[in-house]
């Protein structure tokens, strides 16, 4: 019998609408949508494939990556974020994800990241211009973000800035570089 893939996301809409199209399409899947709900159910299900979005409810995703491969080495975890950064996605591959995607994605995307053996594309060409200013504060701020483990206050300290401020700039999208 094959595990179901374990999807960890805390917007309930997103989660069990990607629960049952996974499920749909041949795929039994399982949704979590708190840290501690996550980890009971990969101890229960011992899951070979885990969807793990990146904040869950203001803490950060990647501190369960080293928790649900303890559960189960041979797990794989696709990381996915609507605030995706050049560090969470390296922090992600380097702590044991296989992949690293960005929200919106399509299913055959998270799919294919699951059988796909070679782990994420860094041999990208580099590009000719710099990032603008804006793109390396987000970089900077997603970097610092991670540090403290999600926690947006000490962030904030982190960066002598203040929370609202940070919080303003955390709820846009990442700019294009």
């Amino acid at each position: 019998m094959i595990s179901p893939t374990l999807i960890i996301d805390d917007d309930p809409s997103f989660n069990a609408i990607l629960v049952r199209t996974l499920t749909r399409r041949g795929h039994p899947a399982e949704g979590a949508t708190d840290v501690a709900q996550a980890l009971s159910m990969a101890r229960d299900l011992l899951p070979q494939q885990v969807v793990l979005d990146l904040n869950l409810d203001g803490s950060s995703g990647l501190a369960l990556i080293p928790e649900l491969l303890r559960i189960n080495p041979d797990c794989r975890i696709v990381v996915l974020t609507g605030y995706a950064s050049i560090t969470t996605a390296v922090d992600a591959v380097k702590l044991g994800a296989v992949q690293y995607l960005a929200k919106p994605v399509e299913v055959e995307a998270i799919l294919a990241a699951f059988e796909d053996d070679d782990g994420p594309d860094f041999d990208l060409p580099a590009s000719d211009k710099p990032l603008s200013v804006d793109r390396l504060e987000w970089e900077h701020i997603q970097r610092v973000l991670n540090e403290n483990e999600g926690n947006i206050s000490a962030t904030a300290r982190a960066l002598k800035m203040h929370r609202r401020t940070l919080q303003r700039k955390l709820s846009k999208r990442p700019v294009k570089t």
